[in-house]
């Protein structure tokens, strides 16, 4: 490709780039997250401290207060699976949805009983209440 050419191709890129101006978060749905704090209080609370909870220790599992983007087995003072510890997850949406479904076939090993919330909306639900605790 001619010098001229790529020049061009550069321009517009970088004016294409400037033009847009910065990256906004997205504002999370507050149904979804009112339904996420519903499943979670249901399914998640009696073992894991959520946003009501602060940071008051709730049955037997570690915090999930601002867990997406933790890493697995990061939380201080708690005795995690030396599987859990060793397994390096990051806890982003696609692997908090794969342990929600299925933490036993996910992670042999781990201390945490078998949830099985399978269905992805549910999931879904879940995950904007857990990231709106950060």
């Amino acid at each position: 490709m001619p010098q001229s050419v790529r020049s061009v191709l550069a321009g517009c890129l970088l004016l294409t780039g400037l033009s847009a101006g910065p990256v906004l978060a997205e504002e999370p749905d507050a149904a979804l997250v009112a339904e996420g704090e519903a499943l979670f209080d249901r399914v998640c609370r009696r073992c894991h401290a959520g946003a009501a909870d602060v940071e008051e220790r709730v049955g037997y599992g570690p915090t999930l207060i601002g867990v997406v983007g933790r890493e697995a087995g990061s939380v201080e003072g708690f005795d995690y699976s030396e599987a859990l510890e060793q397994s390096g997850i990051v806890w982003t949406e696609g692997a908090l949805a794969a342990w929600m479904a299925d933490n036993d076939h996910m992670l042999p090993g781990t201390k945490m009983r078998h949830v099985g919330v399978e269905d992805p909306t549910e999931q879904k639900a879940i995950i904007a209440y857990l990231k709106a605790t950060e």
